[in-house]
């Protein structure tokens, strides 16, 4: 599976932006898609994943501001953030899972694309 994202940049604090990812590859196989985010310094943390047909799990820091949308006839996800805060900072990841179910169980392979840097300015 690859992933290729793009919509980041330089916005000012409450501002809008929307973050795109298109999956090629073994799309077929994609169980969840969605979004993770890393600021300088800290770790990679869960934005908005949309599990299988369940709705999407939102992080609280950006509940009611962030809103995530899976098109899977079009093998997309977006990321709708407003109000955005200087905090929302950060390199912002696209990622898909690939759920592998044998006998002895199941293993879930993530795939991530390369990030998109969205920097909110004070």
């Amino acid at each position: 599976v690859q992933l290729v994202e793009s919509g980041g940049g330089l916005v000012q604090s409450g501002g809008s932006l929307t973050l795109s990812c298109a999956a090629s590859g073994r799309i077929q196989d994609i169980y969840s898609m969605g979004w993770y985010r890393q600021a300088p310094g800290s770790e990679r943390e869960m934005v908005a994943p949309v599990r299988g047909s369940s709705s999407p799990d939102y992080a609280g820091s950006v509940w009611g501001r962030f809103t995530v949308s899976r098109d899977n006839s079009k093998n997309t996800v977006d990321l709708q953030m407003n109000s955005l805060k200087p905090e929302d900072t950060a390199v912002y990841y696209c990622n898909a899972v690939v759920r592998v179910t044998t006998i002895e169980g199941s293993t879930d392979l993530n795939y991530w694309g390369k990030g998109t840097l969205v920097t909110v300015s004070s």
